[in-house]
């Protein structure tokens, strides 16, 4: 007999108890001590109250029965859902773990076609610098020590040069151990004996001296070229000097790395200078000269316009004698207005020609002054040159 069992059975007995104890009539002692008719109505009463329990129990036994099926059906459920659910987390483990192995095994092989792209790479650099230096040896040597290639644009624009500058000590490594695995050739010494690692370290010793000779080679080759690149760097500087000197500039203001300024107006202005960069080099190459002129012209132009527009007023004429007229006068003013007149005219002629001649004056003076500055110039690049030639006689 199980748990489950007594405890129901025990249960069952206090609830008969319970009941027969709520359903038994209280009873004084006297009343129907010697009834069989109220006995029989007691035990009547009993029975039904006894019929009426079992069947309370019966149908709590069939539902006990059903929520225990249904309870262990849904514990059969409840099991079978962790199998499967264990199942399903396994086959998700297994494919997560394929899926990393072929992602790992997809970064080897690509990783292992760069390294071979980069060997077969080096090896046609290496193939190319052999056939280059072959090709040098047998050359001539006689004319220039170098020659100027044009530049190879490789990926995002950069040179080769570039992109070496910008790689990684990791990357240099990596094509350094590439490069010296093809160049550095392993050694086949097994099986040998006395006289063949003899004649082995003897080979072995040749190209050690023959590499040794090439090498110092291209170092003397690499000095010259860079005594010959100075020498052209100086000649280019004293080009540009001559050039500035000749625009009237600054000696070294084209032998930076920028071109020379352009002042085109004073510091202490305070406008905002809104011309282009055309006009202002326009300026610069002369053009003031002309805008002065210009300038020149439009207020000579204003000036006449102001002069020929000019009122002329007369005095009103007199009927009789003028007063204040003196003896042998003319009758009327006239002449004297006509005169007064040519002298006013007169004396603005007087005005503006002596105000183009002291302009004129002034641009003399300023030529004179220019021409005194290049002559100065042109000594010092005289006296410059003299010096020159005396020291490179002096190295010569």
């Amino acid at each position: 007999m199980s748990d489950d069992e007594e405890y129901t059975s025990s249960e069952e007995e206090e609830v008969v108890e319970e009941t027969r104890e709520e359903t038994k009539p209280p009873q004084t002692p006297a009343e129907g001590e010697g009834d069989p008719e109220f006995i029989k109505r007691q035990d009547q009463k009993r029975s039904d109250l006894d019929e009426q329990l079992k069947e309370y129990i019966s149908e709590w036994r069939k539902q006990r029965s059903k929520e225990e099926d249904e309870l262990k059906k849904l514990k059969e459920k409840q099991a079978k859902r962790k199998v499967t659910r264990a199942e399903e987390e396994q086959k998700m483990a297994q494919r997560k773990k394929e899926e990393e192995e072929r992602r790992v095994r997809e970064a080897e092989e690509k990783k292992q076609r760069e390294i071979e792209e980069k060997r077969m790479r080096l090896e046609e650099a290496e193939k190319k610098r052999q056939a280059m230096l072959q090709a040098m040896k047998d050359k001539d040597k006689k004319g220039p020590n170098f020659t100027i290639a044009k530049k190879e644009a490789g990926v995002l624009g950069l040179s080769s040069a570039a992109m070496e500058r910008n790689k990684t000590k990791e990357q240099l490594e990596e094509e350094k151990k590439i490069s010296l695995s093809f160049r550095i050739k392993p050694l086949a010494i097994e099986g040998f004996g006395e006289s063949k690692l003899r004649e082995k370290a003897q080979e072995l010793w040749e190209l050690i001296v023959k590499l040794e000779t090439e090498k110092y080679d291209l170092e003397e080759r690499q000095k010259r070229q860079d005594y010959d690149l100075k020498e052209l760097k100086e000649r280019q500087k004293q080009q540009l000097r001559h050039k500035a000197l000749k625009k009237g500039l600054d000696p070294e203001a084209l032998t930076g790395k920028y071109p020379p300024k352009i002042q085109v107006a004073s510091k202490y202005e305070r406008r905002v200078d809104t011309r282009s960069y055309d006009d202002k080099k326009k300026l610069f190459e002369g053009g003031y000269n002309t805008v002065y002129a210009e300038t020149l012209e439009k207020t000579w132009q204003e000036r006449q316009e102001r002069f020929t527009q000019r009122s002329k007023s007369k005095l009103p004429k007199w009927f009789g004698e003028r007063p204040g007229k003196k003896a042998g006068e003319p009758e009327t003013p006239e002449g004297e207005e006509d005169a007064k007149a040519d002298e006013d005219i007169v004396e603005d002629d007087e005005e503006v020609e002596e105000e183009v001649v002291e302009e004129e004056d002034e641009e003399a003076e300023e030529d004179e002054e220019e021409e005194e500055e290049e002559e100065e110039e042109e000594e010092e690049e005289e006296e410059e040159e003299e010096e020159e030639e005396e020291e490179e006689e002096e190295e010569e």
